[in-house]
């Protein structure tokens, strides 16, 4: 079986991340990661928080603690909410441990040696009252285009065009609000992407055939605009620092390397977290070096992040002239939007994902969120759309098939699958439609298209509602009882195989209609199309016990709550 590397965008530190951030990147991560680990697959799945650039700094002094404290404690809260989702990392690590600082100045003196970066003089915003150099995001002011009042130097929020501090009305020190600011020259350090224009091209051409067209056009958009060289230091107090055996001067002065320079690097510095954690057993460069012909590499996130991963990191990696693993496939997303306006972490805007696990168990939300990823376009957060999901897939066509099957074999056999009848024409014909159907979702899965995986997903499902409707086991009781007892013993047998298939988008549930039944061997990672055929997982006289109401339906009070708290019209 082959090897996959698996990373999903890493998540910024300042706060729990929304909805959106979960199924641009992380969620679809697991389920794919789950899905391959039961296929038989050796996966490794890698995620970590971003820790270092401006905004840390700012929410650090929000909060009135240190920066690496306050990293420290956002890494645990953002944890805690991804465990609560279940999200099954291979390991979790942060942007600020000593591994990304190793492997990050690695990179930057060999690029260095290599030609690829220059130091050059700028012109930069100086405080005076604040005795420093301020980066792009900590200079604030009026936005010159909208009238915006806290538009920060880099981009305003507001009406989202770029800007430069200079552009700014009105400009002040977001550090201290003072207004008393300069321009000064200062040095940093620059990645001359514009060498590597031609090698990330060809490196692209190679590739883009096989990726979405989401990810290939925004790979080539940007490639068609020409690569620019790119400033990768800024004047921080926090960050991976610039090696003083290479740069002596700038050390000096406190430059760090730039967020966008070190964070797609800790992919490799959170492996080597991982590796450390057991070096006996644990090699993180066989995931990463010389790994081309070993290792398939996926990458997972949403469209903004889509140009640092296919342009700027690829570029980084080509300057190193090391054989490091760079990746086969990126799985990029659209939008998914809030009443169709953005969600927004500054302006708490949205459903956040600590809110969502408040409100109901995570398998409610994993589900609906796959069910409709923004694959190939924008997709729209309604809770009008997300109730009645729950109440028609979840609810309906799997929790209701599920209990009524095991209540109603309790109630008229007992506690054990019943035995009697023989499979006919209506259950070969139900196994070689579960078998269809269990091909097309792992067809869709394999292709990373979500959606479609999702509705085959669900249509394994509704064809035990299909079968339990034909043979009506309420009625075959009262004139055939070995009929009825075949019909359940067949019902119990795909809720079993339901467990099984279902675990990378329902991994809680899944478990709870696994452990319903009490086998003496279940071992069983996944379905063969033999096994759906015949569905006997399942023998008579298997003891079962029917579980908890899997999924609540979801009311008309509870939708108008749900909009009262988090508004329901419009975001925009």
């Amino acid at each position: 079986m082959a090897r996959h590397l698996i990373t999903s965008a890493l998540p910024y530190i300042n706060g729990i991340k929304h909805l959106g951030n979960m199924v641009g990147s992380m969620l679809p991560a697991d389920v794919y990661s789950r899905y391959l680990r039961q296929r038989g697959h050796d996966v490794l799945y890698i995620c970590a928080t971003d820790e270092h650039g401006t905004p840390a700094e700012l929410a650090a002094k929000e909060r009135g603690l240190p920066v690496d404290e306050f990293c420290a404690q956002a890494h645990d809260a953002q944890k805690a909410v991804y465990d609560g989702f279940a999200l099954a990392f291979d390991y979790f690590g942060r942007s600020s441990s000593p591994q990304n600082v190793e492997i990050t100045q690695h990179f930057a003196r060999r690029l260095n040696e290599n030609g690829f970066i220059e130091e050059r003089a700028i012109r930069q915003v100086y405080s005076p009252t604040d005795g420093r150099f301020l980066p792009d995001r900590y200079v604030e002011g009026t936005c010159p285009h909208c009238g915006y009042d806290k538009a920060r130097g880099d981009q305003c929020e507001n009406c989202t065009r770029v800007l430069d501090p200079t552009d700014l009305i009105d400009p002040r020190s977001a550090i201290s609000g003072s207004t008393d600011l300069e321009v000064r020259e200062t040095k940093h350090l620059f990645l001359l992407q514009s060498k590597l224009q031609h090698e990330v091209e060809e490196w692209v051409a190679r590739h883009e055939d096989d990726w979405p067209q989401l990810a290939s056009s925004i790979a080539r958009k940007w490639l068609n605009e020409g690569l620019h060289d790119r400033a990768i230091t800024r004047d921080l107090d926090w960050g991976v620092p610039v090696p003083a055996d290479t740069w002596p001067e700038l050390a000096a002065e406190g430059k760090v390397f730039y967020v966008w320079f070190d964070a797609p690097i800790e992919y490799i510095g959170a492996t080597k977290e991982w590796a450390d954690r057991d070096p006996e057993t644990r090699d993180w460069k066989s995931w990463w070096y010389e790994a081309d012909d070993t290792v398939r590499y996926t990458e997972f996130m949403a469209k903004d992040n889509v140009p640092f991963h296919t342009v700027m990191f690829p570029a980084t990696e080509l300057g190193v002239r090391e054989p490091w693993k760079k990746v086969d496939y990126v799985k990029a997303f659209n939008w998914l939007t809030y009443y169709g306006g953005k969600f927004s972490t500054s302006q708490k805007r949205g459903v956040f994902t600590d809110q969502a696990l408040d409100i109901l168990p995570a398998d409610y939300w994993r589900y609906f969120l796959i069910a409709n990823a923004p694959e190939s376009d924008d997709s729209s957060f309604t809770w009008e759309h997300f109730t009645a999901t729950v109440n028609k897939d979840l609810a309906d066509t799997l929790g209701n098939f599920v209990n009524r099957v095991l209540s109603f074999s309790k109630k008229r056999f007992g506690e054990e699958a019943p035995a009697g009848g023989t499979p006919g024409e209506a259950e070969a014909r139900l196994g070689e439609e579960i078998a269809r159907l269990l091909a097309e979702y792992e067809q869709q899965m394999e292709a990373l298209q979500f959606r479609k995986a999702a509705a085959a997903l669900r249509a394994l499902w509704s064809a035990g509602n299909s079968y339990l409707e034909e043979k009506a086991p309420w009625l075959e009781i009262k004139t055939d009882k070995d009929a009825a007892a075949l019909t359940l013993r067949t019902a119990m047998n795909l809720i079993h195989l339901y467990a099984v298939v279902s675990e990378p988008f329902i991994p809680a549930t899944s478990a709870a209609m696994r452990q319903a039944f009490t086998l003496a061997d279940d071992t069983a990672a996944w379905v063969s199309a033999d096994e759906a055929k015949s569905l006997s997982f399942v023998p008579a006289g298997t003891p079962f016990t029917v579980p908890p109401v899997l999924f609540a339906k979801l009311t008309d009070e509870d939708l108008e709550t749900y909009k009262e708290r988090f508004g329901g019209d419009t975001a925009a």
